[in-house]
């Protein structure tokens, strides 16, 4: 089912409080002063049901110029508006105000309502309806139905209820799949219950199993209710007036403009940029760091505007800015907002959030300017592939972004598979996580290894490659092991780089073989199986000190190649004598259960020295395990 939230709109003492009451039968000023004065100071809440059984939720807003904070605050989440105008005024200041204010915050769907028809006769209603209809003209309520009614007789009351249901019709209903938003538009404690607030629930469904974060106060908290329309209920969908009644928190935690939503589905701000459009008949313009009252969500907040691309902006211009916060708030992209003046206080413009969490950037810095007018006009597409490739050659985690864009994953999945498709993205499939890697990005690493691999080379031409722990240190060092192996993955398969035995080069090298590499393989061929097993360190081969380097990654080729093999860190011999090794041994293991170092000697002709060698490389294969005293092995296999 279709959820509306109909906000009222206009002029104060026009009647838009008495207007709810003959439409539901309800008085939504609620407060003592209220009552008193006959004026509205703060929200109302209401709700009647539409011919089709539909129930809507209604917000009352104040309509003096004093209270346009709490007008603003009830704006956010509202469908569809009722601007009231009495027919004995006409359109007035507040009209005015409020009618901009709808305008910035993107409310399209208003009915013109023509109250206090009873005051005036017919001839006047039509002149005052056709001066309001020119007035109007060049604004959002140029073609807006109007109707003419009286809250004390009742008139036009039941053709406006047919108006409401026919444009409510025409409304688009709220993203229920989203991440569940609620800006919260008041706070109060009830007997016996707690700590309640209330607001418009923007996105998603939140049910009364759910544990939420209190943003930006970064608190935790249960759910002991929920209620809609005044009625319990065990879940409220996105449109819906919601109440939450809230544990683990205190009422003076709280305050309007804090929104509720799950742990850590959101970021918290103090910086934010924008569109920023100025009103037409603003009446002055607006300068860099100008300071002024920041209206967003049911938040009020105080910034400094600085102007991205312009020195100043005129009345009817628009330009990018960046909002620099007094205090931290939660905002997502596509948010809309109102800016009034510090002082004198009036309404100047508004806009639209493009990043709630901004990179550092300069004015007129042509790279900021160029994404951000990316993030305004671009798809959801654009705008991942944005965030992905701004976390550099590091991939990003699917969780991660959900959380700059205050999106579930699920909803974003679409537009990565998209982005795989074209090329733009490689998305990392791990068992319990997602990566996004954009492509640019991972070129730029492959640049990065290529550049390393060159000053490597240079120093040490016999070097078959870098090893993978060194690159990962040296520019993925806080990217979890998996995820990296699959990068150089994605990149051997791209045959960009080639890997072997945990060595990285690019793609094709192949050392070359020079009279300096035959000369040494020959020796080192030669000396060994001379040697037999009698090992050798590296130093007891007597080559140059200056050589040694050198001759260590020779000795890795011919280990690669399967002529040498490793016995310890430092010692190598010929491959056919370690075969012999293991063949030796595992038959001895036949005859008995244990080998020592004296056996091992007596086995292979060879010093203690060397047994214990060899013994050390039968562990290192998983052939012996040590048991007992220090000399004796048994087999591990």
């Amino acid at each position: 089912m279709k959820h509306i939230i109909i906000g009222t709109a206009g002029h104060i003492d026009h009647g838009k409080t008495a207007l709810i009451k003959a439409l539901t039968g309800r008085d939504t000023d609620r407060l003592k002063e209220e009552k008193q004065r006959g004026i509205t100071t703060d929200l109302g809440f209401t709700w009647f049901d539409l011919s089709d059984g539909s129930r809507c939720g209604i917000v009352d807003v104040p309509g003096h110029e004093k209270l346009v904070s709490n007008m603003a605050a009830g704006a956010v989440g509202m469908d569809l508006v009722l601007m009231v105008v009495a027919a004995d005024e006409g359109i007035m200041p507040q009209t005015r105000e409020h009618m901009h204010i709808l305008e910035l915050l993107g409310v399209k769907n208003i009915i013109l309502v023509l109250t206090k028809c009873d005051l005036v006769d017919d001839e006047w209603l039509d002149m005052a309806e056709a001066e309001i209809r020119e007035e109007l003209k060049g604004t959002i309520m140029e073609n807006a139905p109007l109707v003419r009614v009286s809250s004390v007789t009742g008139q036009g009351i039941a053709q406006l209820k047919e108006v409401i249901a026919a444009e409510a019709a025409k409304t688009v209903p709220r993203d229920a799949g989203g991440i569940p938003r609620l800006p919260i538009d008041r706070v109060f404690t009830m007997p016996g219950f707690g700590t309640v607030v209330t607001g418009t629930l923007l996105s998603g469904t939140i049910t009364r199993s759910d544990v939420l974060e209190m943003y930006p106060l970064g608190r935790t908290c249960r759910i002991r209710g929920i209620q809609v329309h005044g009625r319990d209920t065990a879940e409220c969908a996105a449109g819906q007036r919601t109440a939450l009644n809230l544990a683990d928190i205190d009422k003076k935690e709280i305050r309007r403009g804090y929104v509720v939503a799950p742990p850590g589905s959101l970021y918290t701000t103090s910086c934010i940029d924008v569109r920023l459009q100025i009103l037409a008949d603003a009446g002055r313009s607006i300068r860099s760091r100008e300071r002024l009252h920041l209206y967003v969500g049911t938040d009020r907040l105080v910034c400094r505007a600085v102007l991205l691309d312009h020195q100043q902006l005129q009345p009817g211009e628009s330009g990018l800015a960046r909002l620099m916060l007094e205090k931290e708030t939660v905002v997502r992209r596509g948010d809309r907002f109102v800016v009034r003046f510090y002082s004198p206080v009036f309404t100047v413009g508004g806009g639209t959030v493009l990043e709630p969490q901004p990179r550092q950037g300069r004015r007129f810095d042509q790279a900021l300017l160029a994404e951000l007018a990316q993030k305004e006009t671009g798809s959801m597409a654009d705008v991942c592939a944005l965030h992905v490739a701004a976390g550099g050659i590091q991939p990003l985690a699917l969780a991660e972004l959900a959380r700059r864009m205050a999106c579930p994953q699920a909803q974003l999945m679409p537009y990565l598979e998209e982005l795989e498709e074209d090329g733009t993205l490689h998305v990392l499939r791990m068992k319990r996580e997602i990566y996004l890697w954009d492509r640019g990005q991972s070129l730029v690493f492959y640049e990065q290894i290529v550049r390393e691999w060159a000053a490597v080379h240079a120093a040490h031409p016999y070097r078959t490659g870098i090893p993978k722990e060194e690159i990962r240190s040296r520019f993925m060092k806080s990217v979890k092991t998996n995820v990296f192996d699959d990068c150089l993955r994605i990149l051997v398969q791209e045959k960009r780089i080639q890997e072997r035995g945990g060595l990285i080069s690019p793609a094709g090298f192949a050392v070359e073989k020079d009279a300096f590499y035959e000369k040494t393989r020959q020796f080192l061929m030669q000396t060994y199986e001379e040697a037999g097993f009698h090992l050798l360190t590296l130093k007891e081969l007597g080559l140059p000190e200056r050589d040694l380097e050198n001759v260590r990654d020779i000795l890795r080729i011919l280990v690669q190649e399967g002529t040498l093999g490793q016995v310890t860190d430092d010692v190598w011999t010929m491959q056919h004598y370690l075969d012999e090794v293991q063949t030796a041994v595992r038959q001895h293991f036949e005859r008995e259960e244990v080998i020592s170092y004296s056996q091992v000697r007596a086995l292979f002709g060879t010093s203690r020295k060397c047994a214990r060698m060899i013994i050390a490389y039968t562990d290192a294969i998983g052939l012996t395990r040590k048991v007992g005293a220090e000399t004796e092995r048994v087999k591990n296999y």
